[in-house]
């Protein structure tokens, strides 16, 4: 489980394809702590260290199909910024909100707007697989816990002040930037059980 606050930015220094899979090579801050099997947030998906080295500070991690098709991981290249968390000590604050590392679908941005000290971003997302946006809601976007500021039926907008842009991929985010999703899981389940109790 993560909760949605950025612990750094690493770099993909390499990708490797086999099967249906890729692995990739992030170098970052952290990659010297890691251990194999650690569970680590790479834009908001949880994937598992499979390979350390201490020397250069990389680490490898593989994203099989399925995470592939759901998240933006495919059309990531070298040079590429993403968002690291590792995940939550049992006696840590929840300072973000509850963040499982399991991306729901991707989003594109639509708008960058700067408002005197901050940013605006506006994403739109395929409303077909029935997630919603709530206005005060939580999302994650990249790994990164946000506020809903706008809701509709198929965008939503996010307020980011400088310090997650400076410090987060977020920077990098542009018109047409494809991203990762996960909805608020409360929300997910409110919306799952709601049809039940309406029939």
């Amino acid at each position: 489980m993560f909760t949605g606050i950025v612990e750094t930015t690493g770099k993909v220094v390499g990708i490797k394809k086999e099967k249906s899979n890729i692995h990739f090579t992030i170098q970052s801050p952290i990659s010297k702590e890691l251990k194999i099997d650690q569970s680590l947030a790479h834009d908001g998906v949880c994937l598992t260290v499979v390979e350390t080295d201490t020397e250069k500070s990389t680490h490898v991690v593989t994203a099989v199909a399925e995470t592939l098709n759901k998240s933006n991981m495919i059309f990531l290249k070298d040079g590429d910024l993403i968002n690291l968390e590792r995940s939550m000590k049992m006696d840590g604050r929840m300072d973000g909100h509850i963040v499982q590392g399991h991306v729901d679908q991707t989003a594109i941005c639509q708008s960058v707007e700067e408002t005197d000290g901050s940013w605006k971003y506006v994403f739109e997302y395929d409303p077909k697989a029935g997630n919603i946006t709530v206005e005060k809601g939580s999302i994650s976007v990249n790994g990164v816990s946000l506020t809903v500021v706008d809701s509709a039926e198929n965008t939503f907008s996010v307020a980011i002040i400088p310090y997650t842009h400076e410090n987060t991929n977020f920077k990098n985010i542009k018109i047409g930037t494809v991203v990762n999703i996960e909805f608020d899981i409360l929300g997910k389940y409110i919306a799952k059980l709601l049809p039940l109790y309406m029939k």
